[in-house]
């Protein structure tokens, strides 16, 4: 590889503040409000041109159930609640017919509550703009470069929040890491209109897809809140593509346009047309790149068995939801102790019961927790990262790594920096039951 010696040169500090957050998805926004509530200035950097993430431009416009698996208590609260009231207040959310019921909201309507979440807690947004480097002095992070239409300049802050998704921050900052042999493959969501109730869509795809060039795969959808023939799809994966690579990202993102112009095609001429696509995501959903190693790693057995973790920072009872890449389906483990293995569409289902497997006897667990320590790597006294990058095994990783879960580690995140700052504690040394508190005095169900 050739090289090009850039000359140095001296950066404008474009902020000073106690917080900077990388990454303006929901886990990102979370942070920085929670932060701001508890009295810090924040700043927020967002590569693109709107909040939300894979919420906003990935246009994965679903949250999963805020309750137990019972549906007798409401174990996820806090900002995730807030919004989707936020969203009622605008006709721009629905509840499933589902057991137990997900919201289906508005990614466009989403992005806009954001645009005004960050406004009201005087939040200093940097929209268009890339984070691109970190400073270092000794085990503190003392700055971060970014790079925008106004140039190259630094924001410098007492805490760092890396909510980046594929840990951007924490790879410059050098912590350690690893990839899962088989990374989770990445979804390109979109928009469809037409009528699909009307016929049986997964076998037609199924059916018909090899004719028009779509693999035998494994997909969902939704209907928008609002309407009846426009849809959200998911219908298709793209494998053997590990997007924390720009080569495969760029490459990924192409595949997932032309499988919907494929799924399009397929529609109108064997479906009940006419059918357009309406919007492709302006950012493919990556489900799995990188994880770094924290404290504590997710467990898949303790997750499903319900550990209770005195200083815990998230509640969930999404299942695991695994997205198979060889052979292709997806694997699904219930707190119930079902286990079910779809491979392509519908070609095949195997099913088991992962509790007798174990030899385990008793009720099940209704919702699972993790602790503080999940947030809490060695080396930098004033960093958090908060996301998928999270440190768990395949399977714990598939029930965690769902939007409400992580806008859950987000919050956490805030909180802890907000703690940190104001008591002048390094983050190895917060006591994460004192983050539990915080959180739920500020309305987390927890």
């Amino acid at each position: 590889m050739d090289y090009i010696v850039e000359p140095a040169r001296s950066l404008p500090v474009v902020a000073k503040v106690d917080l900077c957050v990388i990454g303006g998805s929901c886990t990102g926004v979370f942070a920085a409000v929670r932060a701001a509530r508890m009295g810090l200035s924040v700043a927020l950097v967002e590569k693109t041109n709107a909040l939300g993430g894979m919420a906003g431009n990935g246009l994965v416009c679903v949250w999963h159930s805020l309750y137990d698996t019972e549906l007798k208590e409401q174990v996820i609260a806090g900002l995730t609640y807030e919004m989707t009231e936020r969203l009622a207040k605008v006709n721009a959310i629905k509840t499933t017919g589902a057991n137990p019921p997900s919201f289906v909201f508005n990614p466009e309507e989403l992005k806009i509550e954001l645009d005004a979440f960050v406004k009201e807690h005087k939040i200093q947004l940097f929209l268009h703009t890339l984070y691109t480097a970190a400073f270092t002095d000794g085990r503190k992070v003392t700055a971060v470069a970014i790079e925008n239409k106004d140039g190259r300049g630094a924001i410098e802050a007492g805490f760092f929040i890396d909510a980046s998704g594929d840990g951007d921050m924490a790879r410059h900052l050098r912590l350690p890491h690893y990839i899962p042999e088989h990374p989770q493959p990445p979804t390109a969501c979109w928009y469809l209109q037409g009528d699909i109730q009307s016929m049986d869509y997964i076998s037609l795809l199924r059916t018909c897809g090899p004719e028009f060039g779509l693999e035998d795969d494994w997909g969902w959808g939704t209907t928008l809140p609002g309407g009846s023939d426009v849809h959200m799809r998911a219908d298709t994966h793209v494998f053997d593509a590990f997007c924390a690579d720009a080569s495969d990202l760029t490459r990924a993102e192409m595949t997932g346009r032309e499988q919907m112009r494929r799924i399009v095609r397929l529609l109108n001429a064997r479906g009940n047309g006419p059918y357009r696509l309406l919007s492709a995501c302006s950012h493919i959903g990556i489900r799995e790149t990188y994880h770094f190693v924290t404290r504590f790693r997710a467990d898949w057995k303790d997750l499903l068995l319900g550990r209770r973790y005195e200083d815990a920072v998230l509640n969930g009872s999404y299942r695991v939801d695994v997205h198979l890449t060889n052979p292709r389906g997806i694997t699904l483990m219930y707190l119930d102790g079902r286990k079910v293995t779809q491979y392509g569409r519908n070609e095949r289902t195997e099913v088991s019961d992962w509790r007798e497997e174990l030899g385990v006897s008793g009720p099940p667990a209704t919702y699972y927790q993790v602790p503080f320590d999940l947030l809490v790597q060695e080396r930098y006294d004033n960093f958090i990262a908060a996301g998928r990058m999270l440190n768990a095994d395949e399977e714990s990783f598939g029930a965690l790594r769902v939007m409400v879960n992580l806008n859950q580690l987000g919050e956490a995140a805030g909180v802890a920096a907000a703690l940190c700052v104001d008591g002048d504690v390094p983050v190895q040394k917060l006591d994460g039951v004192s983050v539990r508190r915080a959180l739920k005095a500020g309305g987390s169900a927890l």
